[in-house]
């Protein structure tokens, strides 16, 4: 992802924040899906892998709902997507969350993860606040 817009504007602090969720959920989900792939005594993959692909569908999906939610120009179109990001936040909290109970080396990282979902949520609250 670049760090500008297309009409070359920098990037908000909220914007930032997706891009470092991203990055940093990519990163988390390739040496947990390695490790996940054949964690199982009896060979076969743990389910908790398809977690790692979620976190991944979820956190790069925040930066396009965060663009659609000012690019709106009444409320309530404004507010579905902040509905949206929302509900991609929480749920992408709750995947962490399920991810740290595998018996994975990577779990380590995912309260990293969390920490940073934490702040985006702050920075979420500030946000909103300015639509």
């Amino acid at each position: 992802m670049n760090n500008k817009l297309n009409n070359s504007l920098p990037l908000s602090p909220i914007h930032r924040k997706a891009q470092e969720i991203f990055t940093l959920s990519s990163h988390i989900s390739k040496y947990l899906a390695q490790d996940l792939a054949t964690s199982n005594s009896n060979g076969y993959e743990d389910p908790n892998i398809y977690f790692t692909g979620d976190i991944v569908q979820q956190s790069i999906s925040l930066a396009p709902e965060i663009e659609k939610a000012e690019s709106k120009t009444f409320s309530e179109e404004k507010h579905k997507h902040v509905l949206s990001l929302s509900h991609l936040t929480n749920v992408l909290y709750k995947n962490c969350e399920r991810l740290e109970k595998t018996s994975s080396n990577g779990k380590e990282f995912l309260p990293l993860l969390r920490n940073e979902l934490k702040k985006f949520k702050k920075l979420q609250h500030t946000w909103m606040l300015t639509l």
